[in-house]
Formats: structure tokens, sequence, C-alpha cells
């Protein structure tokens, strides 16, 4: 499907197609996975067509508001999920640093045979 051809008419306000877009292209560059089969290589594209085909709803008003602000709040329950995580890590770091560090002193020990 060419670009040209999409039913652009159906959004009443350009600009918000235009920033849902953006949104969406930047989500697909870091990572996420397309809605849609597409025949389209770029991200943008690929943003366009989910949104004109109605795979992705566009909020706005209130509901964007109240969307943005759940969003924010389960980023921060998972930034904090991952810093109790990495807070009883030094201990099995520490284990895996001892293991290193034996198995770096037997390699050394070989080649230092090896070499006499």
């Amino acid at each position: 499907m060419d670009l040209i051809s999409l039913p652009i008419e159906k959004n009443e306000n350009r600009f918000r197609l235009v920033m849902a877009v953006i949104k969406r292209a930047k989500a697909l560059y870091q990572g996420a996975m397309p809605r849609i089969d597409s025949k389209s290589k770029k991200m943008t594209s690929i943003a366009l067509e989910e949104i004109i085909s109605g795979s992705i709803n566009v909020l706005s008003g209130e509901a964007a508001v109240k969307a943005e602000e759940e969003a924010k709040r389960i980023t921060y329950q998972n930034m904090m999920d991952e810093a109790k995580q990495k807070a009883s890590f030094p201990e099995e770091m520490t284990k895996i640093e001892k293991d290193l560090q034996v198995y770096l002193r037997e390699k050394e020990e070989v080649v230092v045979e090896n070499t006499t």
C-alpha cells in the first residue's frame, strides 16, 4: 500500500496524526513490535499505517493525560523493583567475582606450567 493512497482524511487533526506517528515510530525504533504486516521498511511508514488502520488507539485530552500518568507510575514501579533486585545483587556478585578469580588463577598456573 502506498502512503499516498492511505485515507488520511479520516483524521480531523493532521497535527495530532503527525504527533501520534512520531510517538509510535519512536516506540518501534526502541523495539516495539509492529501490530500489522507491512511491506514498508521505514518505521515512520509502518507507524502511519498502524494508526490509519486503527490498530493503534490515539488518545487525546483527558484520556491522554490519564494514560501518561499511568505510564509514569508503572515506569516508576518498574524502576523501584529493579533497584530492589540490585540491592540484593552485590552479594551474588562477590561470589561470582570469587569464582572468576579462582578460575583466572588456575588458568595462570596452567600457562606458567606450559611455558616452563
